[in-house]
């Protein structure tokens, strides 16, 4: 007669390991891509909100003929003592809280930081340390009036 053998089926410590291994080595590249992502994301967001507060400073520029000497907080509805309404809601930085804002009348400025390093500004000698506090760290972008530059 044939014996019967009690063969177990099933994976070795050192495969289970390996794969572990593999695992771990795929979440560490797809969570760094994840990171950069976001990161490029809100720096995307950043300028966009940028560019929509400079259209409504242009617009209120057209009623005045100068600039707000100060911005509503982030969040807040911007309209003037008319009832004219510039911004329903002025945007916020997506991480460090308020954009820096600094006008003479004449003229304004705009403030965010960039945290995107490899971002093109960078490399043709746009962003760079302006000095005032955008959040934890000093600004590094900045948008204008036409009639200066950044």
């Amino acid at each position: 007669m044939k014996e019967k053998r009690n063969i177990q089926r099933g994976f070795t410590l050192v495969e289970l390991l390996v794969v572990m291994a593999i695992l771990g080595l795929l979440a560490t590249i797809g969570l760094g891509s994840f990171m950069s992502t976001q990161i490029k994301g809100r720096d995307s967001q950043r300028k966009s909100d940028l560019g929509q507060i400079q259209k409504a400073l242009e617009m209120y520029y057209n009623d005045y003929g100068q600039y707000p000497d100060s911005l509503p907080a982030g969040g807040s509805s911007w309209e003037d003592t008319k009832g004219t309404l510039y911004m329903k809601a002025i945007p916020a930085d997506p991480k460090f809280g308020n954009y820096a804002y600094s006008s003479n009348g004449s003229s304004y400025r705009l403030y965010a930081r960039l945290e995107n390093t490899q971002d093109s500004c960078f490399t043709n000698g746009l962003c760079k340390d302006y000095g005032l506090l955008c959040g934890t760290a000093n600004c590094n972008y900045a948008m204008s009036s036409q009639n200066i530059m950044p």
